[in-house]
């Protein structure tokens, strides 16, 4: 007896239009852009201000932003190391399938343990993954504190935030470092062109 869910009975299907027919019509190379860093670091801001950019130079792009899957793909997830290895995993798949589509997938969550990442880098070709790192300190993240979670984790009313009390595991091969320049963090535009250069260098900015 079998059943549908068992992976032997499922099959890969290809389509006749596939990766490179949609970057040709897009006129640019798929790759996933995964920001990492600690709460308050700037991973969102610097993902929607790359959006924007690339948007401007008419290049297609889809920010994956972790609190905001959490409201659906991840809603059933918590905070635990096994929840947020799942929670790595899927928006790792879901980055993957939008790069396959041609897009330019700005993955944007803490992602503090490096297995997962590396996981996820795992799925692409490594050129394709392109691991931005938001070193900036626990002090400067810890006093911008925007969602007021450092103070609740201070006071232990949050276990397991990354920084406090569960550990954050910077990348040790990434592509690209955004660090504070003379004790100055980057403006945002800033941060994003030097997103920016590095897509146009390499290639992903036309088909």
């Amino acid at each position: 007896m079998t059943t549908l869910g068992n992976s032997a009975n499922i099959f890969w299907h290809e389509c006749p239009v596939g990766q490179t027919e949609r970057q040709k019509l897009l006129n640019q190379k798929g790759c996933v852009v995964w920001i990492t860093g600690l709460s308050g670091s700037g991973k969102s801001t610097l993902a929607c201000t790359l959006g924007r950019e690339l948007h401007s130079k008419g290049k297609l792009s889809y920010v994956l932003d972790g609190d905001n899957l959490r409201h659906g793909l991840n809603k059933n997830l918590g905070f635990s190391p096994e929840d947020r290895a799942e929670n790595i995993r899927r928006v790792g798949e879901v980055a993957k399938l939008f790069a396959d589509a041609g897009l330019i997938c700005v993955a944007s969550l803490i992602s503090p343990y490096r297995k997962d990442r590396d996981s996820c880098r795992a799925l692409l070709p490594n050129a394709n993954f392109i691991e931005v790192f938001m070193n900036m300190p626990l002090s400067l993240c810890e006093g911008r504190d925007p969602k007021g979670l450092y103070k609740l984790a201070r006071a232990g009313k949050i276990k397991g935030f990354t920084g406090i009390d569960d550990p954050y595991e910077p990348p040790l091969n990434c592509e690209i470092e955004i660090t504070q320049k003379s004790g100055v963090c980057p403006a945002p535009c800033e941060m994003a062109g030097q997103v920016v250069s590095y897509l146009e260098d390499r290639g992903f900015l036309h088909a």
